[in-house]
């Protein structure tokens, strides 16, 4: 699988590219990283290189990515619900659920969040608890809460 690296004002991102879709993203200070032997640039992640370091400049807020994230029908429809949220908003674990007719399955979206292998692109930080607190987050409870600020978000 082709991994590339490049830097941003954050620290330095990963992403991984298969049959020419994203299908990875780690973040700054993630410990679990790619092996090194397995780097190569591809089009597709020059070009998500490039959104995502727009993003950070604050000149873009809609990534234009061909994504493949996996996983299974539920988390599926969880990540497709997740793309939905606009930058500088957030959505509840519930609204997810109710918004994929699994109105009691809101731990199950906290899971299917949990796991998601492309992390800003599919926004999963933008979904915060009923009670609008910052509950878990792969990248940190600190990342987390800057991506949030970086967008202008209304944590009320």
């Amino acid at each position: 699988m082709p991994y590339s690296s490049f830097d941003t004002e954050i620290g330095t991102f990963t992403v991984r590219v298969e049959n020419g879709c994203v299908t990875g993203l780690w973040l700054p200070y993630r410990k679990k990283k790619p092996p090194v032997s397995d780097f190569l640039e591809t089009e597709t992640s020059k070009e998500a290189a490039r959104q995502i370091k727009q993003y950070f400049k604050g000149s873009r807020k809609v990534f234009d990515l061909p994504l493949d994230p996996g996983g299974t029908d539920f988390m599926g429809k969880v990540w497709k619900e997740v793309l939905k949220i606009p930058y500088g908003r957030v959505s509840t674990y519930k609204e997810i659920a109710e918004r994929i007719c699994h109105p009691k399955a809101f731990r199950a979206v906290g899971l299917a969040n949990g796991k998601n292998p492309i992390p800003i692109l599919i926004p999963c930080h933008r979904v915060i608890g009923s009670n609008g607190s910052l509950t878990g987050y792969g990248g940190g409870m600190e990342m987390k809460s800057r991506l949030l600020l970086h967008e202008g978000a209304d944590l009320g």
